[in-house]
């Protein structure tokens, strides 16, 4: 039984679902790290640099995947949203 293909009406569907992946991937890590305040821009560094690097390995290493670089950008976009929201949760319990 074959299943039905089903089209998503949101277009690039797949750069939000990046965004999301990475955000929650920059978050994670922030918090994680979160008594170590010096070291969030090493941590977005790195989470960067693996979006970029996964991108390059599925074009590279694989047949059936290519790399995109509006791709790169959804998971930067992503990573800058996380540090966004960890500073603000880190602001807010930093004053109390």
């Amino acid at each position: 039984m074959k299943m039905p293909k089903y089209e998503a009406p949101i277009s690039h569907i797949d750069k939000w679902q990046h965004s999301f992946a990475y955000f929650t991937l920059s978050i994670c890590w922030l918090l994680s790290f979160f008594r170590k305040p010096h070291k969030k821009y090493l941590i977005v560094f790195l989470c960067i640099l693996f979006g970029i690097i996964i991108e390059i390995l599925q074009s590279e290493l694989t047949s059936y995947r290519t790399g995109d670089y509006l791709d790169v950008l959804a998971n930067t976009t992503g990573v800058f949203l996380g540090l966004v929201v960890f500073n603000q949760i880190y602001k807010k319990n930093r004053y109390n």
